[in-house]
């Protein structure tokens, strides 16, 4: 019963948004100022409706008043501290069009930080809908580069690294549902992806032995496949030197995480030196890990209870990823094995493979990322895309 209590206080605490009078300290009687401190004393009581009839009625009597830019921000904020869908979706117009006739204005960043915040309280769990969560991104990167002096930046960068830890996460899970599957192909688009956008990633060391581990599931593949000997070896040293490099990116950029030490056993087995990190490294990462907080069993047990995403152990420091690299795709990875092969084989064109379609468990582009508790996380048919089990073409 008092944890029932407890959750509907915190829904309760999150619905209301304390309404401030940004021009409180004016002391002009002037008849557009009294209409907008009339305004904010509905706001303050929730009578939205009344508050917004005031302020267009400032608006539209005053149009030359020196408040006009605090009115219109004003019926934006009265949109958003009423909440709700639909609310919320009317307030970002709001927001927009503030920014679009006022953009000179120091106000446009704090425009521009609520659309992003708009969208970051709607975001869902990494396994589920991600489209606010992309927005929320898009928006406060807008935020950061568009208005880099406002004083409004490190909270937007801040609020982006937590963002990018669920859209991390979300690509992690589906990177991680194609390994269990044995695909490898699409497995190390995904995971490579993970790493190359979101580095500070709190599962990073976990997506790099992953990403090894593809590799070297297309290693056995390679190794169990009728290819000739010469394409085979070929084939077998690229995918060792790709293994290489995700085990050793982990001890060379994340040396204090979990798969450090299981990153070294995997480069002995594989008969590769295992690089030694720098002091900056280890201090870096450390700095990165400290940062991070653990919710805790009551947490957790509270995070049953949301669709939110549970975001604390997202780093607090380092810079989030502002400009998204070139995104890397399965076909990319077939193709550059292709390549290899062909290096490898005795003409051009020989041992050449084709790609295959995972036919099984795909989630298309669209929707939400395989569940973390499905079942077809642990178990599954074989639906390898992996040039070493495709046929060869003659």
């Amino acid at each position: 019963m008092a944890l029932l209590l407890l959750v509907l206080l915190l829904g309760a605490a999150c619905t209301n948004k304390k309404v401030n009078n940004p021009l409180a300290h004016v002391g002009s009687k002037q008849p557009d100022k009294v209409l907008f401190d009339r305004a904010m004393e509905q706001m303050k009581h929730n009578r939205f409706d009344q508050a917004r009839m005031i302020l267009q009625t400032l608006i539209n009597t005053y149009p030359d008043s020196e408040y006009i830019a605090r009115a219109k921000l004003a019926v934006g904020d009265s949109w958003y501290a009423e909440g709700g869908t639909t609310s919320l979706a009317q307030a970002e117009l709001e927001y927009k069009d503030f920014i679009t006739f006022f953009p000179n204005m120091p106000e446009a960043a704090e425009a521009q930080l609520k659309i992003a915040n708009i969208h970051y309280q709607q975001m869902e769990k990494a396994d589920r809908d991600f489209t606010h969560a992309m927005r929320a991104e898009e928006e406060y990167r807008q935020l950061i580069l568009q208005f880099p002096d406002s004083k409004l930046v490190p909270e937007a960068k801040q609020r982006l690294l937590e963002v990018q830890e669920v859209l991390a996460q979300r690509e992690f899970l589906i990177g991680r549902f194609y390994y269990l599957r044995n695909a490898y192909p699409a497995a190390i688009a995904r995971l490579q992806s993970v790493i190359d956008r979101y580095p500070l990633f709190s599962g990073a060391d976990e997506a790099l032995y992953l990403l090894g581990q593809s590799y070297e599931g297309e290693i056995a593949a390679t190794r169990a496949s009728k290819l000739q000997e010469t394409p085979k070896a070929k084939l077998i040293q690229e995918f060792t030197k790709n293994a290489t490099a995700a085990y050793s990116r982990i001890l060379t950029r994340y040396p204090v995480m979990d798969r450090a030490e299981d990153a070294k056993r995997r480069l002995s087995a594989l008969h590769q030196p295992v690089p030694t990190p720098t002091r900056a490294a280890i201090a870096e990462n450390q700095r990165e890990e400290d940062s991070r907080r653990s919710s805790g069993m009551f947490g957790h047990l509270l995070g049953n209870f949301s669709r939110h995403p549970d975001v604390a152990e997202a780093t607090k420091v380092g810079a989030p990823t502002l400009v998204d690299p070139k995104p890397v795709s399965a076909t990319d990875v077939v193709q550059a094995a292709n390549r290899a092969l062909i290096s490898g084989a005795g003409r051009p064109g020989e041992n050449k493979v084709s790609v295959e379609t995972v036919k099984q468990g795909t989630p298309p582009p669209n929707e939400p990322a395989p569940r973390s508790d499905s079942a077809e996380h642990q178990t599954g048919p074989d639906t390898r895309n992996s040039p070493a089990s495709s046929t060869p073409a003659s």
